[in-house]
């Protein structure tokens, strides 16, 4: 585990060794901490915009004595898996652009108004707390459940912003964007009792049944 003081510390040790200046995304626990739904994360997770930047980031962490390790062991077989570092309990999940089955879009860089800069070499953007829930459909563990309920009770949610970024995910060619949102809230609803409006859930599985029509159609 990892507390906000420490994670600030970590980023500027990392940002004094990076070789060139980055700007990147904070996804998942990270981007929480900084918008203060959890004082605590198991991971930071951080999304870049190239290979490039990713890879100059890393050689970065890489040079505190964190090692890399096998994404498999989080996150099984699932696409688009980040690259790893590890150091004690501390890990680095490092995306570029593609969050599993997600695509960290335009739209969603728009809304990571929040910034924090790092010496002059690293810039992070905090991403906007409705797509956060959207990644965390992505990862959709146990615990990224509870996250997303952390923020569902602590903010007003604009669902017309989720339900309009699935619909992007679509257009960006993840398909099952729709279905998969849906699906992980209705859990949410149904399991864990969290006040999901049942018009979302409706317009979301809305999607998935134009969906199932276009592809049979297509098919003819």
């Amino acid at each position: 585990m990892i507390n906000i003081d420490q994670q600030q510390k970590l980023l500027l040790n990392v940002s004094r060794r990076l070789t060139k200046k980055i700007t990147a995304y904070a996804i998942g626990g990270t981007a929480m901490m900084f918008l203060g739904f959890k004082d605590t994360t198991l991971d930071i997770d951080i999304v870049f915009e190239n290979v490039g930047d990713r890879n100059v980031f890393k050689e970065a962490v890489k040079s505190l004595g964190y090692l890399e390790m096998d994404a498999i062991k989080v996150y099984g077989v699932k696409r688009n898996q980040p690259q790893m570092l590890k150091l004690n309990d501390e890990r680095f999940d490092l995306f570029v652009v593609q969050v599993i089955d997600f695509i960290f879009s335009e739209g969603m860089r728009k809304r990571a108004e929040q910034i924090h800069q790092f010496e002059d070499t690293l810039i992070l953007k905090i991403a906007d707390p409705h797509d956060i829930i959207l990644m965390k459909c992505a990862t959709d563990r146990l615990k990224d459940k509870d996250d997303a309920r952390r923020i569902i009770n602590a903010t007003k949610i604009n669902w017309d912003i989720i339900i309009q970024e699935s619909e992007n995910q679509i257009k960006l060619s993840k398909k099952r964007a729709a279905f998969e949102l849906g699906c992980f809230l209705e859990d949410l609803k149904t399991k864990m009792k969290i006040d999901i409006p049942q018009e979302v859930l409706n317009k979301l599985f809305e999607i998935v049944k134009l969906q199932a029509k276009e592809k049979q159609k297509n098919s003819k």
